[in-house]
């Protein structure tokens, strides 16, 4: 059974920094195609971040993050990290990664994605 864990959430003010790690427990399932972040605040629809392609270690961003948050991997581990700097409130939301986009499309189609973690909580305050 795939399972995704995320790890290194937590509280930070504003223009601080979080990084974030998600493990895939089944290589296989790592190296298919993306990696990918999402995140979802109370009441709002879930986001896309961005997304590693781990075969080639190509990495693909939202408008609303670019050039503050950095996606990298360390394929050895089956681990993708997200490097979160210059955070600000309204980075607040519960942080998802997916695995297995099966449809060979764009990497932020969430419905495509197998596989979900449970998700971990970022919280930046003013």
């Amino acid at each position: 059974q795939v399972h995704l864990v995320e790890t290194g959430g937590g509280s930070v003010q504003a223009g601080g920094s979080l990084r974030l790690s998600c493990t895939v427990n089944d290589e296989t399932t790592y190296n298919k195609n993306f990696v990918a972040w999402f995140r979802q605040a109370p009441g709002k629809e879930r986001e896309r971040v961005g997304a590693i392609y781990t075969a080639g270690g190509d990495t693909f961003y939202a408008d609303s993050v670019q050039g503050r948050f950095t996606i990298s991997q360390d394929a050895a581990r089956n681990t993708v990290s997200l490097q979160m700097n210059d955070l600000k409130p309204e980075d607040s939301a519960m942080y998802f990664c997916a695995a297995d986009q099966r449809y060979g499309g764009a990497w932020y189609v969430a419905k495509a994605y197998k596989y979900w973690g449970q998700g971990t909580q970022v919280t930046v305050s003013s």
